[in-house]
């Protein structure tokens, strides 16, 4: 059995708060888990780029009784992006050791600086949204080749949000069923025209006088999200580093000593970049 050292208690404090953020940080996006997420946990740095590799077009042919098959030589589709997003929150605790004995008072510490790092990767880049809107939008994925099995998603903002529960057509008992029922009563809008429909806070906003909101209706191979691991701090600079994976999302978590505030000093930062992989696969649907 291994001693147990200052090292390796140290050691698990950081993993113990590491797996308590990962967590907090997933169940605060909307987007981030729709879209296509490339996550490997190899190390890279601000401004790598990182290539995806993007399905080809195949056709089929026809083929006579006793003919030859059509040799096609697809090109594999690349889209690259770059790491040029470093975000980080960073917090400090004065009683770790109270904290780790109090598992709800470690959650309040952390929930703060994993729901504003979930902020900063949630934000995406009129009239009102009508039934008719929300119908165009999801003919033109369908004439895109959206394919049947990708589900296709609609984020817009608290008020288009509110819009959609008024369409009468949506929201009565006669005309949508349970669906009517869950939209007029407890609020939950659900499926329209095929679109699974969230609500996000962080939908863009851009102009003043009128704001235009920019509502966004995808499949999940229309944005990519990559995410990759920074590296441990240098060996003896009196930091502390623990990786937290889970579902294709990373992030690192650092401990160190705060000698001026007697109190040890938490950073949870997250390296990650995002790209239109298919340009034809989202619609903005402002409002």
């Amino acid at each position: 059995m291994a001693a147990i050292t200052s090292a390796n208690v140290a050691q698990a404090i950081v993993k113990l708060v590491a797996a308590e953020a990962l967590p907090a940080l997933v169940g605060n996006l909307i987007m981030g888990n729709l879209v296509n997420r490339n996550y490997e946990p190899v190390l890279g740095q601000a401004g790598d780029t990182v290539n995806v590799p993007i399905a080809p077009t195949l056709v089929a042919n026809n083929i006579a009784e006793g003919g030859t098959v059509t040799t096609q030589n697809p090109s594999l589709g690349n889209a690259q992006i770059v790491l040029n997003t470093h975000v980080e929150a960073t917090f400090l605790i004065p009683d770790v050791t109270k904290s780790l004995a109090v598992p709800d008072l470690l959650l309040t510490y952390m929930q703060p600086a994993v729901v504003a790092i979930g902020e900063k990767i949630e934000r995406t880049p009129g009239t009102p949204l009508t039934e008719a809107v929300i119908d165009a939008a999801e003919t033109a994925l369908f004439t895109a080749k959206v394919p049947s099995s990708q589900q296709k998603y609609l984020v817009v903002s608290a008020e288009a949000y509110s819009a959609l529960r008024q369409i009468a057509r949506f929201s009565e008992w006669n005309t949508a069923g349970e669906a009517g029922v869950n939209a007029l009563i407890q609020g939950t809008v659900g499926k329209v025209k095929d679109f699974y429909i969230f609500r996000s806070q962080y939908v863009a906003q851009t102009g003043s006088n009128p704001v235009t909101t920019h509502n966004l209706g995808f499949a999940r191979d229309a944005i990519g999200l990559v995410i990759r691991r920074l590296p441990q701090p240098l060996p003896g600079t009196g930091a502390i580093a623990e990786y937290a994976e889970l579902g294709n999302f990373g992030m690192r978590v650092v401990m160190s000593y705060q000698p001026s505030t007697l109190a040890q000093q938490f950073t949870v930062d997250v390296l990650y970049g995002t790209a239109a992989l298919r340009n034809n696969f989202g619609v903005q649907m402002n409002s």
